[in-house]
């Protein structure tokens, strides 16, 4: 991962969705004969289910990287309505998990699950996986050459169950917990060795707290109007469940904006605040997939993190009826303590990207991103939109 410009491990991941697209896209001219392939292939791309039915799509997936080889996968998407019912909100569970030849694999589960009249509300993911990781080491100064390479066997669960307070309001429990075990902290060939950090010998942590969240949205996947807030806390105590004594603050804001019939104008600003005695794998993070993207999830890790994001969507285009795009830039921080963010420490990342949409009856779209930082670039393919 020490290279310039990095091929983000995502991008193989899904690589076999486009290619699964674009065969699709010619299957019926091909196949002549009636069968559950052409079925599949037709219910897919044209979206043949009702809106209220619930729709399940399985894709295989193949990844490379120089960490694992060759790696190969399966996808799940389900997307459904409570009862049946379009008046609710679009509920989505999304499952991923792969192997590689050099044994290691993962499971990484997410959802968002919406109760008939919104009743009930259940936020939250769960990794479990034995995969390597690039360490940079803390702060926000922390050098781009010669990253360490940690392999360790994680379990990260997080969920939320929210019960509504009044209409869009919404309060309950929060548990997070996470573990890692095995650990071989594998210092770089050439530069300087980091500094071993607090969990690098493996840890184990139990965080209990609550939630509120403030949520109007209808389609959680693609957001084209309204509003998402969440502050919480969460509380490891080292005299349960937790190795470690610590306590960490949450907050997540985003706003969405129609502009014209197709197009969103969307905004986020999220923050991570920790105190206490705190594990490397659980400090507040910049990079990845959804905020700060054309960053390594982790490239820069501290106490107490803070970034924004802006998005311009275009769903879809005006000569399409499935291809969009999107341009997007972010902007960041990390530091050891509340009063210490430095604007010289900001970092800055931008970007474009193209969309398909998947299921136009649930207007859900896969994205294509590129992000661009002053340190190379990233790409990224998922379901649904970034945040």
């Amino acid at each position: 991962m020490t290279d310039r410009f990095i091929i983000h491990t995502s991008i193989s991941r899904y690589f076999l969705i486009f290619c699964f697209l674009f065969i699709a896209a010619h299957a019926e001219a091909q196949l002549r004969k009636e069968g559950w392939i052409k079925r599949y292939v037709n219910a897919v791309i044209n979206d043949t289910t009702g809106t209220e039915n619930a729709t399940l799509t399985i894709y295989p997936t193949f990844a490379t990287a120089p960490e694992t080889g060759i790696e190969l996968g399966a996808s799940i998407m389900k997307l459904f309505y409570a009862n049946r019912d379009t008046l609710n909100r679009l509920s989505e569970l999304q499952a991923f998990s792969f192997f590689t030849f050099k044994g290691q694999y993962g499971l990484i589960l997410e959802n968002a699950i919406y109760g008939d009249q919104d009743k009930w509300f259940f936020l939250g993911d769960m990794k479990i996986q034995q995969f390597p990781l690039s360490y940079y080491g803390i702060g926000p100064n922390s050098p781009e050459d010669n990253p360490a390479l940690v392999n360790s066997f994680n379990v990260l669960f997080r969920q939320r169950v929210l019960r509504k307070l009044r209409k869009n309001f919404f309060l309950g429990p929060e548990i997070d917990y996470q573990l890692v075990s095995g650990v071989r902290f594998e210092q770089p060939e050439e530069g300087n060795p980091h500094y071993i950090p607090l969990g690098a010998d493996g840890t184990s942590n139990l965080g209990l707290g609550m939630a509120l969240v403030y949520d109007d949205r209808h389609n959680v996947l693609n957001v084209r109007k309204g509003r998402f807030g969440e502050v919480a806390y969460l509380r490891y105590m080292d005299d349960f469940g937790s190795e470690y004594n610590f306590g960490s603050v949450n907050i997540d804001l985003r706003s969405y904006h129609p502009i014209g019939k197709k197009n969103v104008l969307a905004w986020q600003i999220k923050g991570n605040f920790l105190h206490g005695e705190v594990p490397f794998n659980q400090l507040a993070q910049l990079g990845g997939d959804r905020l700060m993207r054309g960053y390594y999830l982790g490239r820069f890790r501290d106490k107490h993190a803070i970034a924004a994001q802006v998005e311009y969507r275009i769903l879809p285009f005006a000569f399409s009826k499935r291809l969009g795009a999107a341009v997007f830039a972010a902007a960041g921080a990390v530091a050891p303590k509340f009063n210490a963010f430095e604007t010289r420490n900001i970092k800055a990342t931008a970007g474009v990207g193209l969309r398909y949409l998947l299921f136009p009856k649930k207007d859900i779209y896969l994205r294509f991103d590129i992000g661009f930082t002053k340190e190379g670039a990233n790409f990224y393919i998922f379901n649904g939109e970034a945040f």
